[in-house]
């Protein structure tokens, strides 16, 4: 009589425990970016999401901030270094600022496609910079396409070196982007990406320079009436994640997060490959006027970024990076 009573109430304890056992194993993890909602990072981060919750079996659920809802860049870098923040899509300068090798792969002129680029990352090269990631807080899940970038302005059409003299550019957090173009002759200016369409509209700055799914999906044509194809520079967006915050995670769990960030990051570089040609001929739709420049001419005068680089803490892998670009 005992046993059974002993067994009855051991059963009503563990009825009452499941639920909170179920509970404790679901996992919440947050994931901000700084795009809008039809950007091919936001897309990619959604998909992100919904398989990271398919191979968790819903039990795992990211939750996506587009727009720079949890700050810019910048702030959500130091957020995921001190655990604040899960995940992000995040930008090749921002976080350079923490890990200075990532500069190697905005060098002017460097990379004429994503794809190029890209042989690097997928190898030796984006092995080492992951490591160089983790040992500042977070975890590369993935390298994704933030496109080659091209300059617009309101003022008059870009086709040669002296035609940005004077001219007061917007940059992101990205050392590399302020040395060129000061470099070209422009005067830099870091304003806050969602701030930007703001700026362009009243004047506090003449032009910007950003991937042209950057510059359709903020609507930026709107207010910038010159697009010049410059080809200036490559950029990725780095899917990182707080290594605090992955360290939390059971091996299974990551393992999920691993396979669904492959999957997305898949997702993401054809999202952006497919996108170049419809965007570009949409933007000519919408009046902007398109120019071409001597890209040599362009090459030339800013070589000597790529020099500082060489010459600094991050030259030995630059180096690398520069040798393996050559070699393609």
């Amino acid at each position: 009589m005992q046993r059974k009573t002993f067994h009855r109430a051991a059963l009503a304890a563990c009825a009452l425990l499941l639920p909170a056992l179920a509970a404790a194993q679901a996992v919440k993890l947050t994931l901000g970016h700084g795009a809008a909602p039809d950007n091919p990072r936001h897309l990619a981060a959604l998909r992100f999401a919904e398989l990271v919750k398919a191979g968790s079996a819903g039990r795992i659920e990211v939750q996506v901030a587009p727009s720079a809802q949890l700050g810019d860049d910048a702030a959500m870098v130091t957020a995921l270094r001190t655990g604040a923040l899960d995940l992000s899509a995040n930008s090749q300068g921002a976080v350079a600022a923490a890990v200075p090798e990532y500069a190697a792969y905005g060098m002017p002129f460097l990379f004429a496609t994503p794809a190029q680029a890209f042989q690097l990352l997928d190898g030796p090269l984006g092995r080492e910079l992951a490591d160089r990631s983790a040992a500042k807080g977070m975890v590369v899940l993935g390298y994704w396409d933030n496109g080659i970038r091209h300059m617009s302005n309101s003022r008059r059409p870009i086709r040669s070196v002296e035609d940005l003299k004077g001219l007061k550019m917007r940059t992101p957090p990205d050392a590399v982007l302020v040395d060129i173009m000061q470099a070209l002759g422009a005067e830099a200016q870091q304003i806050k990406f969602a701030e930007l369409y703001v700026a362009l509209q009243q004047g506090v700055v003449d032009g910007q320079e950003n991937p042209l799914a950057n510059f359709h999906a903020s609507k930026l044509y709107e207010v910038q009436k010159h697009l010049t194809l410059t080809g200036h520079m490559f950029q990725m967006t780095p899917l990182i994640m707080a290594r605090r915050s992955w360290e939390r995670l059971q091996p299974a769990d990551r393992q999920v997060l691993t396979e669904a960030a492959r999957q997305a990051t898949a997702y993401q570089r054809q999202l952006s490959r497919d996108a170049e040609d419809r965007l570009l001929q949409d933007i000519k739709a919408k009046g902007v006027e398109v120019h071409a420049i001597d890209a040599r001419a362009f090459a030339q005068a800013t070589a000597k970024v790529q020099d500082k680089w060489l010459a600094g803490p991050s030259g030995a892998y630059l180096a690398k990076v520069v040798k393996a670009a050559g070699g393609q």
